[in-house]
């Protein structure tokens, strides 16, 4: 836990489990403030499973639910009616802390100084100068809030930590040093997402797909342990979410996408018992394994939603490695295996099916098409289809298992989805070549967050961030981009233990292969594709694309402006830009 002393009365911290709660009750807190509304994000508990934890403990607690970027007076208020209500010391939580500490210091406006309020939380990690203006306001007794403004600007502000992020601002600096870049992300962790699949293959371990994001964050960048709650585009700033405005020059937004774990009706309630699994969870992967491992007969079932998803090939991945370890231990001829794809394809890209569909004979996989994923039971070991036949007409079929890993549906970020910068569909909207936001010019997206129509997979980010740094340097020069993305993307599909299929591909499905076919053949399954995959991949992750480092990856450089920009202005970015396309 990550608990942080405000005062001798109050603590706070990021989101806390039912587990923490027993830790915080041996540490002597005796009541907690909820400060995060539930439903905020995918992997956290509901505020009544807290509850029932406190109980269990003696804690006392209560539910102040706070919408992120909107700090109201009447929120102020109640927190402030809770700490003289409940006994003392008190825990609060929200996403990240920041909220339930921009809690305390509003509260105290009026009691404490500025400074006093400003340096305490600072001393707990918190920089709440964002709200400088708001506590003289309080202090001064004047009860006028002052319009939000920016409490500090940058020349490159990008959301998201994640691969997306970092690897654009490394990218940045490896062009221009001296770029004053700042990173917006609330998770002291960082993922290798890819290697999930092996640790569900019992290949690595959880551990190796994890470092500490501080470690990873490049030179010179300034982390804003935050999340990010809202944009304001015309007026070139973000909220956060204790709103706090953050100016920028050139934003770029690669936030990631939400897993909907709601999207399937019971999924949520049964994830990580009762034979269900998926190793889109951190938490999850080796409990899909451990199912593995223990499963000696049986149904065995493997979902795939409708597109988009992040890596399209990782659900049928996670199927491969299960019957390639059955058929090791002798047991594959007692296990009815099934592969239950929204889709009418095994996969997206035709030159890739042969080699995959010999996979599927030898180890006796039905595939059964156009079914969705809808409702899960799991204690009574059973699942529920959408299935949709020839002519569009949909039924309602059940499928009992012992086992079924699930690949869930997935969204755009809800912040992402309700800005200006959405389209329809909510994701960031922009060009599928430059990167560069289709209506505001000094704004660009990459990553699962985007409009382009590529596989959403690391490999494709490992080729869109030179391409977005690029960019993005050409249009902090107020000029038009000129490197383009190709829409590449890379599937290593694990077909056994020790062999691949290697897919690469990009727009329109046109084969892209990095390395010469005497090398690795994409298209055949190859040991040297798995020794890439599984000795090589997290080191070029971690040693190279995280640290701007672009073998075999520089972007295309056009020698004029693209075509879908000829007529736009190049961007100005003096005091009265208001944020026209460029």
């Amino acid at each position: 836990m990550d608990i942080r002393t405000i005062a001798p009365d109050l603590s706070v911290s990021p989101q806390i489990t039912p587990q923490d709660v027993g830790v915080a009750a041996s540490k002597g807190y005796r009541s907690i403030i909820i400060n995060r509304p539930d439903q905020e994000s995918s992997d956290q508990p509901d505020h009544t499973e807290i509850e029932a934890a406190a109980s269990r403990h003696g804690l006392r607690v209560q539910y102040l639910p706070v919408t992120p970027g909107n700090i109201t007076d009447e929120d102020i208020a109640d927190f402030s009616d809770a700490m003289r209500e409940l006994p003392a010391p008190t825990l609060a939580y929200c996403r990240t802390g920041t909220r339930s500490a921009s809690l305390w210091a509003l509260s105290q406006a009026g009691h404490l100084s500025v400074e006093a309020i400003l340096k305490t939380a600072e001393s707990a990690g918190y920089d709440l100068s964002g709200l400088t203006q708001r506590l003289t306001a309080a202090e001064a007794g004047s009860g006028v809030r002052a319009a939000p403004r920016a409490s500090q600007t940058h020349d490159v502000l990008i959301i998201g930590g994640g691969a997306a992020g970092i690897s654009t601002a490394a990218s940045i600096l490896k062009r221009r040093g001296d770029v004053d870049i700042a990173i917006v992300e609330p998770r002291a962790e960082h993922y290798y997402q890819p290697g999930w699949t092996l640790v569900g293959g019992g290949v690595f371990q959880r551990e190796q797909t994890e470092r500490s994001m501080q470690s990873l964050m490049p030179k010179g960048v300034k982390w804003i342990r935050t999340a990010c709650e809202g944009f304001e585009p015309e007026q070139n700033q973000v909220v956060l979410e204790d709103g706090t405005r953050i100016g920028y020059h050139i934003l770029v937004v690669a936030p990631g996408l939400k897993l909907n774990w709601d999207g399937i009706e019971g999924l949520r309630d049964t994830l990580g018992k009762n034979g269900v699994t998926s190793n889109y969870l951190f938490d999850m992967a080796p409990y899909t394994w451990e199912l593995v491992q223990s499963l000696k007969g049986g149904k065995a079932l493997f979902t795939q939603p409708p597109m988009p998803i992040k890596c399209a090939g990782a659900p049928q991945k996670a199927m491969y490695l299960a019957c390639d370890a059955w058929k090791r231990r002798g047991v594959l001829k007692d296990i009815d295996v099934s592969f239950h794809n929204a889709g009418g394809a095994l996969f997206g890209v035709k030159e890739y099916v042969p080699a995959l569909m010999e996979y599927i004979k030898a180890y006796g996989i039905d595939l059964a098409f156009n079914q969705t994923l809808v409702a899960i039971d799991g204690p009574a070991k059973k699942a529920w289809f959408d299935v949709k036949d020839a002519d569009g007409n949909v039924t309602r079929q059940e499928q009992g298992f012992d086992m079924i890993h699930v690949c869930p549906p997935q969204t755009a970020q809800d912040f992402v989805a309700r800005s200006p910068l959405a389209n329809e569909a909510g994701w960031v909207d922009v060009d599928a070549e430059t990167l560069q936001h289709n209506q505001y010019g000094n704004i660009f997206s990459l990553g699962d967050a985007g409009s382009t129509p590529n596989a959403k997979t690391a490999a494709a980010v490992r080729k869109q961030a030179p391409v977005a740094a690029h960019n993005v340097l050409c249009a902090l020069d107020g000029k038009a981009p000129t490197a383009v993305y190709s829409g590449y993307g890379s599937c290593p599909l694990t077909v056994e233990r020790g062999k691949i299929v290697l897919a690469e591909f990009g727009y329109g499905g046109k084969l892209e292969p990095s390395l010469p076919k005497w090398l690795i053949n994409g298209e055949k399954p190859t040991r040297a594709a798995w020794f890439l995959k599984e000795k090589m991949l997290p080191n070029i992750y971690f040693d190279m694309m995280l640290k701007g480092k672009e073998t075999l990856v520089k972007p295309k450089v056009l020698p004029h402006r693209p075509a879908a920009h000829e007529a736009q202005e190049a961007c100005d970015f003096s005091d009265s830009n208001k944020n026209k396309a460029a």
